[in-house]
């Protein structure tokens, strides 16, 4: 029996760096799972659109495909947006949507890996606060879990962790920069707790001007493309499977 289709879903942006990032993830995750068919669709702005690519699907004869939002906390997209598209799929199609990406131990050692490529220097971790920067959302649960991942990283090792937002919610980059230095932190380094580029990380770096370190967007880091298959064989254990949609 062949296994079922992975279907990654990105929000889209008007941006050519999003979807090309978006892309380049999908390539890195296809070279890991030779052997397993994975597809992408946007909700907007991108094609091609979910709906589109399950339509084709469908007509191709496929009959399970496992939907997995490319996305790192449980806000609107999530909630509402993707099943809501996954609704009205055609009726051939099982989909079974997987869970978001975060939170994850994979997303922590990614959001390392980008501070060191971008000259963190790991002797300075203890003596280096750290702005973890999301898009921000009007989602209690989404907040919640961004204070949780700063917390988490507290942990491993940092002078102080501070979140920060770059819509919707509070304190702005540039603010949990300057308080981390009111802290005495001898330097300060941004992480973007982000995907993909676009208008939002680009608030979050012009909000890290006065820090020491910038990192890059998580893109197509090897944590995440391992990531996408973790939350695939989730969504293919038998509690998560009994949750799915038929068209």
């Amino acid at each position: 029996m062949p296994r079922p289709i992975l279907l990654v879903i990105a929000h889209g942006s008007r941006d050519p760096r999003h979807a090309a990032t978006v892309h380049a993830l999908v390539e890195r995750a296809r070279s890991l799972r030779p052997g397993l068919r994975v597809e992408t669709g946007f909700l907007d702005f991108n094609a091609p659109s979910v709906p589109r690519v399950l339509e084709r699907l469908a007509t191709e004869g496929a009959s399970d495909v496992v939907a997995l939002p490319l996305l790192l906390t449980r806000a609107f997209h999530a909630k509402a947006d993707i099943p809501a598209v996954l609704r009205k799929a055609p009726p051939r199609l099982r989909i079974h949507q997987a869970d978001v990406l975060g939170p994850s131990p994979l997303l922590l050692s990614a959001l390392e890996r980008r501070l060191y490529e971008a000259g963190l220097d790991a002797s300075h971790k203890r003596s280096t606060g750290l702005v973890l920067a999301s898009a921000g959302s009007t989602d209690p649960e989404a907040i919640a879990v961004i204070a949780d991942v700063a917390r988490e990283l507290r942990h491993t090792g940092w002078c102080a962790v501070r979140p920060a937002f770059a819509s919707a919610s509070l304190p702005r980059t540039e603010d949990a920069v300057r308080a981390l230095r009111d802290e005495g932190c001898e330097r300060v380094a941004v992480a973007p707790y982000v995907i993909a580029p676009g208008r939002l990380p680009d608030r979050i770096a012009a909000g890290a001007r006065e820090a020491d370190v910038l990192a890059d967007v998580l893109g197509p880091a090897p944590e995440l493309a391992e990531l996408l298959f973790r939350r695939y064989e989730q969504a293919r254990t038998p509690a998560r499977a009994a949750l799915a949609f038929t068209g």
